[in-house]
């Protein structure tokens, strides 16, 4: 059985120091900084977007597609000084199977600092106890050694590795994916030794 998505607009979610609001148009200029950034993107693209109106339309299929029940798009901003520090979305949704890919962006001044660690418990209770999902899916570039430690951290289960899967123009990239059921969220929950946990995201 297919789940429903029931809201016409994006949910907010809160952690203690975090905001995860719908993403809209207006926020391209503050996401543009970090989407543009190579260094930044370089785990994710090696064609970042180049100008404001790239990202205004990507933006837009963004939206098209959560109204269509695809995607789930979100900025992250920092309680302290309301900045957009980054992007997280549900992206390949498919409400008949139940799963869903995570996609993450975060600016180059707040990574390594903890944030992801602090937001995936949210993003993943949302994901399988609010949407009634089964399955999500982190697919990683093999030399991204902090996000691999995230999902390991975190309990995800390494599926296994797809073979050259991208080219920067020179390179080929391996990816390594990760995935949790939620029979294992509901054992385990998102993380069996919060305490534990230091690592770069």
């Amino acid at each position: 059985m297919a789940i429903v998505l029931e809201f016409t607009e994006i949910p907010a979610l809160e952690t203690e120091n975090f905001h995860l609001r719908g993403m809209t148009l207006k926020d391209a200029p503050n996401m543009y900084s970090f989407m543009s950034d190579k260094e930044t993107m370089k785990y994710i693209t090696p064609h970042p977007i180049e100008t404001v109106k790239e990202l205004e339309a990507s933006i837009k299929n963004s939206l098209e597609n959560f109204k269509q029940q695809k995607e789930i798009p979100w900025v992250i901003i920092n309680k302290q000084d309301e900045q957009v520090i980054g992007m997280f979305r549900f992206h390949k949704l498919h409400t008949w199977h139940q799963k869903t890919e995570m996609g993450v962006v975060i600016h180059k001044d707040f990574q390594q600092k903890g944030v992801m660690t602090e937001i995936l418990p949210k993003i993943l209770e949302f994901g399988f106890n609010t949407l009634g999902l089964n399955r999500m899916v982190g697919d990683i570039f093999a030399d991204n050694k902090g996000s691999k430690k995230l999902m390991e951290k975190f309990g995800f289960h390494k599926d296994g590795i797809l073979r050259e899967t991208d080219i920067d123009g020179e390179r080929f990239y391996d990816t390594v994916v990760y995935s949790m059921l939620k029979s294992e969220y509901q054992e385990g929950g998102p993380m069996k030794s919060r305490g534990e946990i230091s690592l770069a995201d």
